[in-house]
């Protein structure tokens, strides 16, 4: 190799990197240039050399850095195979760049630092400790030539904590060797970067004058020569500061409380430093943040004595001092996670074994954390409640007198932290500055402020949980003064009227502040006073007050209305005065801006009446004895309201309906209850069962003209000729609803026998009651299977043709319902200023939808309800397959979903076992059947649809179109396999998955890693039931194996844990096909390749995996001839895992141990992220140990560490 030839490869590879980075380069050159450099590093024996020419300080800093990236790639790439000599030519040569090849430290682009750095790293990791012992002193060699190199030094000591402890990306052993070699070290290595810093500091100090001498944020006075040597030294404070933070984390905690906690010292004197205040802050907060043993974390508590908390508060009012300045910002908000950790470790140390006291300054911490609690941004507000909640909840901390005083202190400042402003948009309040910095926008504020709030709630319940009486006499307070306050709407009007506030008016966020705020106050003091500590006195002139404040605003008025129910348990104790706390409801349930308008609505008047409703029903469930005694008061009331068909909506009439069930089911006398259901229920049956009902709930062109849906509409806004009808059946079917839900037999066994509810017993001893409304509602049960079959036959393409042309999309989803599901926030203004639907579209949308739910909410609530009245009705199971389950075909997702969850789930989980053979398996069977044909059809279109992205059909299919029908099926997946789980597997299982009900977005609950799928995973008799038919069987199956790869993750989690294996363990026993069960196998090695990059994923389908084959493999050999066709596989491990499976006469080795050469064997299958899929592998040879193998202990390591089982006769050996 001449030096001409490194020299003219030079000039190339200067001029590719030219082009590769001139803007003005063509795509064709660019690319041609870029193939060069690469084909260059990969394959040019002359690599080092070249790179070396090209890193020479007398180069551009663009080809510099090429050329370092080439001695990177040799180093990761061509280690392996280059000689000893060429190595040690190659490290020689770049410690001597670190040592003389760069720039100063103030001129030299980080981005050289940053590979320099790296090229030593990736040589520590290939050679130390083994080949190159001395690594440390060179490192401390280097670092006394001066700032550049020993900066350098630090870059390199961070690198490589950062590459084998945190992101741990090598080899087991390197990993080991390495990490273990540091910990030896790290005496040395930890007093390295203390002298480093502490020196550092010092100069820095000594050149710009201390922080005491000077104002500590005004730029300190230099003389010009000692400016540039200052800033070098600050340099290399800051990569001290940062190096330690990479240590700081995992370093046995004597090195971080040496010395009498030196470091943690240093760090709260540098916090007055405004160059090296955010990096110490840093380090200072990972310190305080570790988790341990108790003892060893004792010495923290140093952080609370004097020294440390004059420091931590000096640099906070300092920072704070000088108003809004982005990096002062970064730093408070750096030192407010101090102090909250500060508060976890006193919260972990106080109290527990380790006899801490509660330390002298919590008067001094809890001020200063007060006034993070009371700063102008609303980001470091929320920050601080967990650690309150912390320390109000904690036993011993929550008793002391300081913490005590500080409550009222507390509630003070949350008074203020509830109003709702700070918007980024706005420049209403001092927080909008600091939200500017902290949220993209209003709707990001607006989230950030709900979660905020509600965790202010709880923290303030615990707050009142230890001293009840002062909040409620600051929520009195308040509550007197809002109800005194003028109103003020500030500059923006409500579009709902003249003169009324929108939700950024400024009455109406302290209105809404009080009300949470009283609210949670309120709850508290009655769960925490005993009953005659209560005080029903100022409580009842609290009421009072609200009961006679008259407002025309919706707004506000809804905040009233809250108050009032606040304070009705007060009326528990004085029952005089629910009479006037009805009448209060009941005006505001007819709640209108502008009497007898016929504008449409706005949400916030439908949500006054809609409060107010829901108030009455509160009470009537909450404290129906309470309400009894006025029971006739309360019916004629409703009856009168009822009388005028137009004056409240469907919901509002049967929300007062579902108020005197409630307050019936009180009567505890089936007889009575039974007559006031009948007379309750009188204009519904007459009106439902009627002859023209009847022909429009069973015809659908009938029903579409009855409706309106067949019109065209000239003013969509005002005009709607059928809208009484609509009415008419919503009631119905909202009161079918309302009574289903309500009615009830008393509780105890003794009052329901006395009132005649029981009519016998099971043959295993439980009662059968009947439900009072039985009667009612079974008449009118085969006209509501008729509207659901003709809703059904809507989707029909004849009868989606025959709607009108204002109506084409009635049945799509609405707009709402479509930004829910995609997750797009909704405009905050529009919430309450707009009518509910501003269309008539948009009104039929809404009534399709509600009545399709309403109608299966029936028949969900319908079992518990009436129990087996509902079950053994004839022909039950035949009825629903001809009216819920006709003409599925045509039925979008959007509208099977809610069937299947609020029909189909509670029917199975409430129907008792003496009907699964009748009615459940009749039903499931073909639903199953279908529901498998239909999800294979939609994925098979998705997985296809992501092959060839189709251009012809981009513009009548557009993305947004195409995201929302494929989240709609993933959540329907979700619901099938949901609904399959808890059909068959166990009750124990079921019944936590239940609990977390599946929210529309949930993909944030991604993937726990836990796997192993709960061992009480047993089938439920309707599985086994539903298992005994072959087709249903083997619908099932091929449902639960198919969807693991389907791209649904969380589904493919839930199904592989919970459903899979149960599944199949049910049909073991049979005879099996050989290619059903290489079947089922590979859909589980299918799912891996989809998922595998997912961890929790991986590890659930990995353990079924390895179950199947585990059980299989002795019966069935085709298994083993799947595995072989697993890209890379090793056919002699293969062969070695086979061998000992089918010899049970060989050790078993631990079931883990066994896993893991399993997870070993089919790696080739498992998915990566596409950011490794092509990525080149990087190989580093394990050194010859350095430690040498201890003796195992007995237990356990004998049997693991020999897989053949050697060990054994080894401990026998004399």
């Amino acid at each position: 190799m001449s030096a001409e030839q490194v020299s003219s490869l030079c000039e190339q590879l200067v001029k590719a990197v030219t082009v590769i980075m001139d803007p003005a380069s063509t795509q064709r050159y660019r690319l041609e240039a870029l193939k060069f450099c690469e084909e260059f590093k990969e394959k040019c024996p002359i690599c080092v050399p070249c790179g070396l020419k090209l890193a020479e300080k007398t180069q551009t800093a663009i080809v510099r850095h090429f050329g370092l990236q080439i001695l990177e790639h040799v180093v990761k790439f061509r280690w392996n195979s280059m000689p000893r000599l060429e190595k040690v030519y190659l490290k020689n040569n770049v410690m001597g760049l670190i040592s003389n090849g760069t720039q100063n430290i103030l001129e030299e682009e980080s981005h050289i630092k940053d590979v320099l750095s790296r090229i030593v790293v990736e040589m520590i990791k290939r050679e130390w400790p083994q080949h190159w012992p001395d690594m440390l002193k060179e490192l401390d060699t280097l670092s006394k030539q001066g700032e550049t190199q020993t900066e350098l030094v630090m870059f390199i000591l961070l690198r490589l904590a950062e590459d084998v402890v945190t992101f741990q990306t090598l080899p087991t052993q390197r990993r080991r060797d390495i990490q273990q070699t540091l910990t030896q070290n790290m005496e040395k290595i930890f007093s390295f970067l203390l002298t480093t810093l502490q020196q550092n500091v010092n100069k820095y100090r000594r050149m710009v004058g201390a922080p005491q001498e000077r104002d500590a944020l005004t730029t300190p006075q230099t003389d010009l020569a000692q400016e540039p040597k200052a800033q070098a030294n600050c340099r290399v404070g800051i990569a001290a500061l940062n190096t330690l933070a990479g240590y700081i984390d995992w370093v046995a905690m004597s090195h971080i409380t040496a010395d009498n906690c030196k470091l943690l010292e240093m760090l709260c004197l540098l916090l007055n430093e405004p160059e090296l205040q955010v990096g110490a802050a840093e380090c200072l907060l990972i310190a305080v943040s570790r988790k341990g043993k108790l003892e060893d974390r004792k010495p923290l508590m140093v952080l609370f004595g004097d020294v440390a908390m004059h420091y931590i508060l000096s640099a906070a009012q300092t920072a704070d001092g000088e108003g809004l300045v982005e990096k002062h910002y970064v730093f408070l908000k750096r030192l407010c996670q101090v102090l909250c950790a500060l508060g976890s470790q006193l919260c972990a140390l106080v109290g527990s074994d380790s006899d801490v006291d509660t330390p002298a300054n919590l008067g001094k911490y809890l001020d200063s954390f007060l006034a993070f609690t009371t700063h102008p941004s609303q980001f470091l507000r929320s920050s601080t409640q967990i650690t309150w909640g912390a320390l109000f909840r904690h036993e011993i901390l929550s008793r002391d007198p300081l913490l005590l005083a500080m409550i009222p202190k507390y509630l003070r400042a949350s008074m203020t932290n509830l109003v709702k402003v700070g918007f980024p948009s706005k420049t209403d309040s001092p927080s909008c500055e600091y939200s500017r910095f902290d949220f993209d926008s209003d709707e990001d504020f607006n989230a950030f402020f709900n979660s905020f709030r509600a965790q202010q709630g709880e923290v303030m319940r615990m707050a009142c949980r230890l001293d009840p009486r002062t909040g409620f006499q600051m929520a009195g307070e308040w509550l007197k003064y809002q109800l005194a306050a003028p109103v003020d709407i500030g500059p923006m009007n409500s579009k709902t009227g003249e003169g009324l506030c929108s939700i950024f008016s400024p009455s109406f966020v302290q209105w809404d502040a009080m009300t949470f705020f009283s609210e949670s106050v309120i709850s508290q003091m009655f769960r925490t006073l005993d009953k005659e500590e209560i005080p029903v006195n100022d409580g009842i002139e609290l009421l009072q007050l609200v009961l006679n404040f008259e407002t025309k605003d919706p707004l506000i008025l809804s905040c009233v209305l809250t108050n009032v129910s606040a304070l009705f348990p007060f009326v528990t104790y004085r029952p005089e005065y629910l009479p006037q706390v009805l009448s209060k409801l009941f005006t505001a349930v007819t709640f209108e801006v502008i009497e007898e308008s016929k504008a449409p609505r706005t949400r916030a008047v439908k949500n006054v009446r809609r409060h107010a409703c829901s108030s009455i029903i509160k009470m009537c469930r909450d404290y129906p004895q309470l309400v009894l005694p006025n029971f006739e008061m309360l019916y004629n009331h409703v009856k009168q309201l009822l009388s005028n068909e137009l004056l409240l909506t469907q919901m509002e009439k049967c929300a007062l309906m579902e108020a005197l069930v409630l307050i019936s089911n009180q009567f505890k006398d089936y007889q009575r209850q039974k007559v006031f259901l009948e007379e309750l229920m009188s204009p519904v049956a007459n009106l439902w069962l009627s002859e023209e009902m009847q022909r429009v709930l069973s015809d659908p062109e009938a029903f579409i003209s009855y409706v309106g849906a067949d019109n065209k509409i000239a003013d969509p806004v005002l005009e709607d000729p059928s809208g009484l009808n609509r009415s008419r059946i919503s009631f119905c079917v909202y009161t079918i609803l309302g009574v289903v839900k309500r009615a009830r037999w008393p509780t105890t066994l003794e009052e329901a026998k006395a009132g005649g509810f029981v009519i016998g017993c099971m043959p295993s001893g439980n009662p059968i009651y009947r439900n009072p409304c039985t009667e009612q509602v079974l008449k009118l049960l085969d006209n509501l299977l008729a509207l659901i079959r003709t809703h059904n036959n809507l989707y029909m393409p004849e009868m989606v043709a025959k709607l009108g042309e204002t109506f084409a999309k009635a049945l799509d989803m609405l707009e709402v319902e479509k930004n829910a599901i995609l997750g797009l926030p909704q405009p905050l203004l529009e919430l309450y200023d707009s009518p509910v639907y501003k269309t008539i579209l948009e009104r039929m949308q809404g009534f399709f939808c509600t009545l399709y739910d309403n109608c299966f909410h029936i028949l969900g609530n319908a079992g518990p309800s009436m129990q087996q009245d509902f079950y053994t009705v004839d022909g039950l199971a035949s009825q629903f397959l001809n009216s819920a389950f006709v003409n599925l075909n045509n039925i979008p997702d959007y509208r099977l979903r809610p069937m299947l969850r609020v029909f189909v789930k509670p029917l199975v989980l409430s129907c008792p076992s003496e009907h699964y053979e009748t009615l459940l398996c009749p039903m499931l069977g073909p639903l199953f059947t279908y529901l498998h044909m239909r999800l294979s059809q939609k994925w098979q279109v998705i997985s296809q649809r992501s092959i060839l992205c189709e251009e012809d059909t981009a513009d009548d299919n557009p993305e947004s179109q195409e995201m929302l029908e494929e989240q709609l099926v993933r959540l329907l997946t979700r619901e099938v396999m949901d609904l399959i789980t808890v059909c068959c597997v166990s009750k124990k299982g079921a019944a936590e998955h239940n609990s977390s009900a599946v929210a529309d977005g949930d993909d944030d609950e991604m993937m726990s890693t836990d796997v192993t799928p709960p061992s009480s995973a047993e089938l439920t008799e309707l599985g086994k039931c539903l298992m005994k038919q072959e087709d249903v069987c083997t619908a099932l199956l091929i449902t639960a194996y198919r969807s693991l790869s389907w791209k649904d993750t969380l589904s493919c989690q839930r199904t592989t844990t919970q459903l899979c294996w149960p599944l199949l363990k049910q049909v073991l026993t049979g005879n099996l096909l050989p290619d059903a069960v290489t079947w089922f196998f590979t859909g589980v090695l299918k799912g891996l390749q989809t998922h595998g990059q997912h961890d929790g994923c991986m590890a659930a389908l990995v353990h079924l995996a390895f179950q199947i084959y585990e059980a299989l493999r002795p019966r069935y050999a085709e298994l083993k001839a799947v595995m072989e066709q697993i890209p890379e596989i090793q056919k002699e491990s293969l062969e070695q895992f086979d061998s000992k499976l089918l010899n049970p006469t060989l050790l078993k080795v631990a079931d883990k141990r066994r896993k893991d050469n399993f997870k070993r064997l089919i790696a080739g299958c498992i998915g990566k992220p596409l950011g490794e899929q092509f990525r080149k592998e990087v190989h580093i040879r394990n050194l010859p140990s350095l430690f040498k193998k201890v003796k195992p202990s007995l237990e356990t390591d004998v049997l693991e560490n020999n897989e053949d089982g050697e060990g054994l006769t080894a401990l026998f050996e004399p």
